[in-house]
């Protein structure tokens, strides 16, 4: 049995607190980040990782920070752990934290490294349209996730998941990984591996990627944008200067398209002169069809500004969206 001491705050941490509390390993307790007001009422929130350890009466530290902090230092010196687990705590720690349990702190970290380095790993992999990724539990260093590998686990992406289902599914494996993990390091049999390979990095989200390229981007990076932002912001772009979320899309191909809307079948030869986010159709009982570089985006969960997220159809029924018109 390791003495754990467990570092994190979202609910994908919160998965792989529950499972190393569920194993044969002891808690001694987390370090979680401060509590934060959210939404119109400005309410504190606590984090998942606290919510968990509150519950099951587990000791914990909430830090403004852990840089230059003697104070944290000594309480976890005290608590004298065997090893730190890392799960999605955002803060690189210094070398003074690193170096106090006995078998260093390890991380759980949701892409296969080196590939997707950094804060945000699992959405830059539904963004940039990736097939698969997966979770790596790594020995911990100075650097931003540079550390040596232990364990890694493939997980294959489905065309149409979001961010908000992959998120669900890996923070699963990495909490089942994790305490695979330290079962072998506690019997001393855990792999060592050196990070090699082109690195790539993943971080934060900026919300000005949130806006819709479509004079530059395909119907494909654009279906994989709105799936990559699902639930974090959502994709969006204006039209007749009111701004519109997209939540859910499907692409088709031209011909797809056309079999559907055989009217269409004599503009055929001018669909490449049409401006890419042209509204091609809008029925609120057909739904809607916007025109895209390398094929036509079929809408299926829209949200206006001060509106909840609706399906298409009922969208259409309460908005009006003219053929012809364009998103920008």
């Amino acid at each position: 049995m390791l003495k754990v001491l467990f570092m994190g705050t979202p609910d994908f941490a919160k998965e792989s607190l529950e499972h190393i509390y569920n194993s044969k390993h002891e808690v001694l307790g987390v370090v979680t980040k401060v509590d934060r007001p959210k939404g119109r009422g400005m309410k504190m929130v606590v984090s998942p990782v606290k919510e968990f350890a509150l519950s099951n009466n587990i000791k914990i530290f909430q830090p403004d920070k852990v840089k230059n902090n003697p104070q944290l230092i000594d309480e976890i010196k005290k608590m004298n752990p065997d090893i730190i687990c890392v799960v999605a705590y955002g803060k690189i720690l210094p070398k003074e934290l690193l170096d106090i349990p006995k078998y260093g702190c390890v991380n759980v970290h949701g892409s296969l490294l080196p590939k997707y380095r950094g804060a945000a790993p699992i959405q830059w992999a539904v963004i940039n349209g990736e097939s698969v990724t997966g979770i790596t539990t790594m020995y911990m260093d100075i650097g931003m996730d540079t550390g040596d590998m232990i364990l890694k686990q493939e997980v294959v992406i489905g065309e149409d998941e979001t961010t908000g289902e992959l998120w669900q599914r890996m923070s699963k494996i990495g909490g089942e990984l994790l305490v695979k993990t330290l079962d072998l390091i506690e019997k001393g049999k855990a792999p060592r591996e050196k990070q090699e390979g082109e690195s790539s990095l993943a971080p934060m989200l900026d919300r000005s990627i949130a806006k819709i390229d479509w004079e530059n981007k395909s119907a494909l990076e654009i279906k994989n944008l709105v799936r990559g932002l699902d639930p974090i912001m959502g994709a969006y772009s204006f039209i007749n200067e009111k701004k519109l979320k997209f939540w859910k899309i499907d692409v088709l191909e031209e011909n797809h398209f056309i079999e559907l809307f055989p009217e269409f079948k004599e503009y055929e030869h001018k669909m490449k002169k049409i401006v890419p986010g042209t509204v091609l159709f809008a029925d609120s009982g057909k739904g809607l069809y916007i025109y895209a570089k390398g094929g036509i985006i079929q809408v299926l969960e829209i949200q206006a500004e001060n509106a909840r997220r609706m399906n298409i159809l009922d969208f259409l029924r309460g908005n009006v969206i003219t053929a012809g018109s364009v998103f920008d």
